[in-house]
């Protein structure tokens, strides 16, 4: 817990002047609330009691003066305190989105969506809520219980003491919360997440979700999924419920024993009716101070369970990253190897995904990968811009471990499009311009032309400054898919990887597009994941993955004759393929298309 402490204050440091001008103005602001019953005692002892009238009016000049000066030291009180709040929970924010950017594709694949934004919205402001108040609130307390506790020894402290042996219940009681609640904060806080997931999964798959009509099963889904979190926040909310109720029963009856002891001891002309009046007052004070206190509690439990979980977060190594000494070749060619690579996502499972994987592609050479679903393909493909690293072997880049290339320069050097085209809620021209923020409008223009995308395109009044939507939702999957391939055409890469790129596009585009694409194959090293014949075909060497091996390497035509697995591939899905495109190529040769 106390680690936890050091490691939120010490996220105030860049703030620590406005922190100082917010302490030095509760000091100031706690020591005029201090001074308030030493004037009333002055009133009823001097002025009352004394019969000096003098002293009522000098006593009631000097009220209204520490009320003025009071509010303005909680002006700077609340205003810097929150200013540091802000700070420091715009910081979090931006330190958590700049982890989420930079951690590597496993840990996306096994965190959940609901459970970063969980993160970047209610923890943040959990720890904001306690720096900005919350801390401010427990300086408060702590200046007036000691403040009160020294001024009372002063005055009487047979009667101080009395008062005071209530503090250790109040301790205990303040401890026990924190150790009861804290848990039950924490696995609130989890559930929140899983709600949240279940939030952005409905959003997301919604057209699957009423195309299968399960309104009701996903209604049913987050109903009971949030009234777990409802129950658990109210198993919490009743732990603070029966604590801040005995806080308060045990500074009342504080001021009862005060009452009846000091009572005595103002008949036995021990003390002066003014003191008396006094002690209570600063009893009086005590109690919202320990009222504060039972809020701060819960704050604190609060943001001790977010900044357990953000400095979870923040303390888990990124496993893709560049290394320190990390390369930066002045250019590459693009000679992409495989040499005897394995690869498992999960260290502890004993099976790999692949296994003993060799590949040479060199510049200006197609490698196309075929196989079943699932058999690797993809990972292969993954494995070059190090969205994962290798479990054993290496793959190189012109002779350069990708492991020590600066991970920047790589990337910079490869284009991919993906199986799914994600298309962000932007403009067209700003979705194929993505990689390459300062192209021109003629460079975005020519290849959406070669990614056969500008006809539809033309189609919509905006043009190029149509918004396509949410996750592209406005346009069709062929057409994702025609911009993702512009979108990587436009970055000029020397790397070029196609992930079933053509799937969603119909065999006569398809066609086109890959007219396209073999002028500009031309120089660079093209990785192509594909189901279809026109794609595979054409290429300089095609491997058959199966279970995570290459079963197979060669031309189309030297597969055929070997008549193995890519030959019932080819016999029982690619034939028919290769008659359509024959069809469609004598189609646009008979009416060509400019």
């Amino acid at each position: 817990m106390w680690r936890i402490i050091a490691r939120l204050l010490r996220r105030t440091w860049p703030y620590r002047s406005f922190l100082a001008i917010s302490l030095a103005s509760t000091l100031l602001a706690t020591g005029l609330n201090l001074a308030f019953p030493l004037l009333i005692k002055i009133v009823i002892d001097e002025g009352l009691i004394g019969a000096e009238r003098g002293y009522l009016a000098l006593v009631a000049i000097l009220v209204i003066v520490l009320a003025v000066f009071r509010s303005v030291f909680l002006f700077f009180q609340q205003y810097f305190a929150q200013y540091t709040a802000v700070g420091v929970r715009f910081d979090l924010r931006n330190e958590f989105y700049h982890r989420v950017q930079r951690q590597s594709f496993s840990f996306h694949d096994t965190t959940p969506s609901g459970h970063l934004i969980n993160q970047f919205i209610s923890d943040t402001e959990a720890i904001g809520r306690f720096l900005g108040q919350g801390m401010m609130h427990v300086v408060v307390a702590g200046l007036m219980l000691v403040g009160t506790s020294i001024i009372l020894l002063f005055s009487h402290w047979k009667l101080a003491l009395l008062s005071m042996a209530i503090f250790p219940l109040i301790a205990l009681t303040t401890y026990q919360f924190q150790v009861n609640a804290r848990p039950l904060f924490m696995r609130a806080r989890d559930q929140l997440s899983r709600v949240n997931t279940v939030i952005l999964e409905n959003l997301t798959g919604i057209k699957v979700v009423k195309a299968f009509a399960r309104e009701s099963h996903e209604i049913e889904k987050l109903r009971a999924a949030d009234r777990h979190y409802v129950d658990l926040n109210l198993r919490a909310i009743h732990v603070w419920a029966y604590t801040f109720p005995l806080l308060l029963f045990l500074s009342t009856a504080g001021t009862a024993v005060v009452l009846w002891y000091g009572g005595r001891e103002v008949v036995a002309g021990n003390l002066s009716m003014g003191s008396l009046v006094a002690f209570i007052s600063y009893l009086i004070l005590i109690t919202p101070a320990l009222r504060r206190l039972g809020l701060v509690i819960n704050a604190l439990v609060g943001a001790l369970t977010s900044g357990q979980r953000l400095f979870e977060f923040f303390d888990t190594p990124n496993v893709i990253e560049s290394r320190p000494e990390a390369i930066k070749p002045e250019n590459l060619r693009g000679h992409v190897r495989f040499e005897n690579v394995s690869f498992k996502y999960d260290p502890k499972i004993r099976d790999h995904v692949l296994q003993d994987i060799d590949i040479d592609a060199r510049p200006g050479q197609v490698v196309a990968l075929i196989g079943h679903t699932g058999g690797g393909k993809s990972t292969i493909a993954g494995l070059i811009p190090r969205f994962y690293d290798v479990t054993s072997g290496r793959v190189t880049i012109d002779g350069h471990d990708v492991r020590d290339l600066d991970l920047k320069l790589l990337r910079s050097h490869i284009g991919i499009v993906q199986q799914e085209s994600f298309l962000f809620s932007a403009t067209i021209a700003e979705n194929i311009a993505y990689g390459r923020p300062g192209a021109t409008e003629e460079q975005i223009v020519e290849v959406a032309r070669l990614a056969q995308a500008d006809e539809f395109i033309g189609a919509f009044p905006a043009g190029y400054q149509a918004k396509v939507g949410e996750r592209g939702a406005t346009v069709s999957g062929g057409q994702r898919q025609r911009v993702a391939i512009a979108r990587a055409l436009l970055k000029d890469p020397k790397i070029l990887i196609l992930d079933d790129a053509t799937s969603s596009v119909d065999t006569e585009t398809e066609y086109r597009i890959q007219k396209a694409l073999v002028r500009l194959m031309k120089g660079r090293t093209t990785i192509v994941i594909a189901q279809r014949l026109l794609t595979v075909k054409s290429a300089d060497e095609i491997l058959v993955v199966e279970n995570g091996r290459i079963v197979e390497r060669g031309t189309h035509q030297e597969l055929l004759v070997e008549d193995g697995y890519y030959a019932s591939i080819y016999r029982s899905q690619l034939k028919d393929q290769e008659e359509m495109s024959q069809r469609v190529e004598a189609a646009l040769a008979a009416h060509p298309v400019t």
